[in-house]
């Protein structure tokens, strides 16, 4: 597999510098990328790096993690109008360790294949480094004009942000330059891949290798930065972001994103963060052309990156917990989810607080849900909505409304799902 030929296709390619392409013709190629560890989990705007990596290595090339523990310690000024807070050497091991195990899903680093991935942290040679070493060492090499001709630069110091830039920042891409030194001396590093936002730092690089080693063979590749079709940012939603580590963003959630993208992002990001073949990706262009309505696109993006992040069994349950809406024997589903699904699935629906004591049996449905919990005003309304076929518990339909109350109707131990007609969902919750 050609690498640049795919991430063309895939429209994953924004620039590269001269002989990028004739190096990784040439000989298997270690390639690194650099990801923030200012939090243990990526979310998924760091997938499009790692779908780079995956491709790289999927071409016969060396992929290289690079955790920025000590650029992170700083923060990257490109896109950013202040300075961002710094993390400590726990925080930062901590952080290094989660990101690993979420990349082992995407990356090959066990095998002894030569091509197998390896993870470094840039802490662990820039910590031994002094001041004194580092600008007497590597500063001397790169002027101040060419650090301010940077876009990163430019635009902090233009009066986009009232605070200016630090000296820190400032450094950033000096830092990050010395990265790449580093890796082509130790690891014989010829290529750094990146965001299209990152080419002044990347450029930073190849320009440090050429004048400290004398080289010419270093050499970087961007992607583009990957927005919404409606110019909106990528994956950021009004709940914040979309996270890999289901702790933050349960896998049903992370599969409802996918799901919900609309045809022309759906069309795009299939191209980017899935294996699927050109051929296949046509052909659900092209059925999906047919028959917008049944979203092919969408239901094969959200199955092929829920099952890569997750799990296989993650997206069925997923996919079951997404039928529950529309389903009027979900009993069964209802009670296998675990909460946090269920409290996604039921997102936003009304809650009421309700006391164990209540579920004793003593108290009828129709006293619970008037008098302990106002669902319906009256007991007359719930009994003729009962009696129409409109009232159901956990997706199950009731008649007998003065049937007692239980705990037996207890979701995890803790809801219950009531539904008033097609559409109006009510949660109680045992305070």
């Amino acid at each position: 597999m050609n690498f640049i030929d795919e991430l063309t296709w895939r429209g994953m390619l924004h620039s590269a510098t001269p002989g990028a392409e004739e190096q990784l013709k040439k000989e298997m190629t270690s390639a690194y990328l650099g990801i923030d560890p200012t939090a243990d989990s990526l979310h998924i705007g760091h997938l499009v790096g790692v779908m780079m990596l995956r491709h790289l290595q999927r071409s016969g090339h060396r992929p290289i993690a690079l955790v920025g523990g000590a650029t992170g310690m700083i923060g990257d000024p490109s896109m950013k109008s202040q300075e961002r807070k710094l993390i400590d050497e726990e925080t930062l091991r901590h952080n290094q360790e989660a990101i690993k195990r979420q990349l082992a899903k995407f990356l090959d680093f066990d095998s002894d294949a030569p091509n197998a991935a390896i993870l470094v942290n840039n802490y662990d040679w820039m910590k031994q480094f002094s001041f004194l070493e580092f600008i007497r060492d590597i500063g001397k090499h790169i002027t101040v004009n060419y650090m301010m001709a940077k876009d990163s630069v430019k635009k902090r110091l233009s009066g986009e942000s009232r605070e200016g830039m630090s000296f820190t920042e400032f450094s950033y891409q000096l830092l990050q330059g010395y990265d790449f030194l580093h890796l082509y001396r130790t690891q014989g590093c010829r290529l750094q891949l990146g965001g299209s936002d990152q080419w002044g730092n990347m450029t930073t690089g190849t320009e440090l290798i050429r004048r400290v080693a004398g080289a010419d063979d270093a050499h970087a590749i961007t992607c583009p930065l990957i927005t919404k079709a409606d110019g909106g940012k990528f994956g950021k939603t009004e709940s914040g972001n979309i996270w890999l580590d289901p702790r933050y963003t349960s896998p049903y959630k992370f599969y409802q994103f996918w799901l919900n993208v609309t045809d022309a992002d759906a069309e795009k990001y299939i191209k980017i963060f899935t294996e699927l073949s050109r051929e296949e990706i046509e052909a659900l262009i092209a059925e999906q052309a047919e028959d917008p309505s049944k979203r092919p696109l969408q239901r094969r993006l959200a199955k092929e990156i829920t099952t890569m992040v997750h799990s296989a069994e993650d997206y069925e349950a997923a996919v079951e917990a997404s039928q529950i809406l529309f389903s009027n024997h979900a009993n069964e589903t209802l009670r296998r989810i675990d909460e946090d699904t269920l409290l996604a699935v039921f997102e936003g629906v009304p809650q009421f607080e309700i006391s164990r004591a209540d579920l004793d049996g003593s108290v009828s449905i129709a006293d619970l849900l008037t008098d302990r919990a106002a669902v319906f005003p009256s007991k007359g309304e719930l009994r003729k909505l009962a009696q129409q076929g409109g009232f159901s518990i956990n997706k199950e339909k009731v008649t007998d409304v003065y049937a007692p109350a239980t705990a037996d109707l207890l979701l995890q131990d803790k809801y219950i799902l009531i539904q008033k007609g097609k559409k109006n969902y009510f949660l109680l919750k045992v305070a």
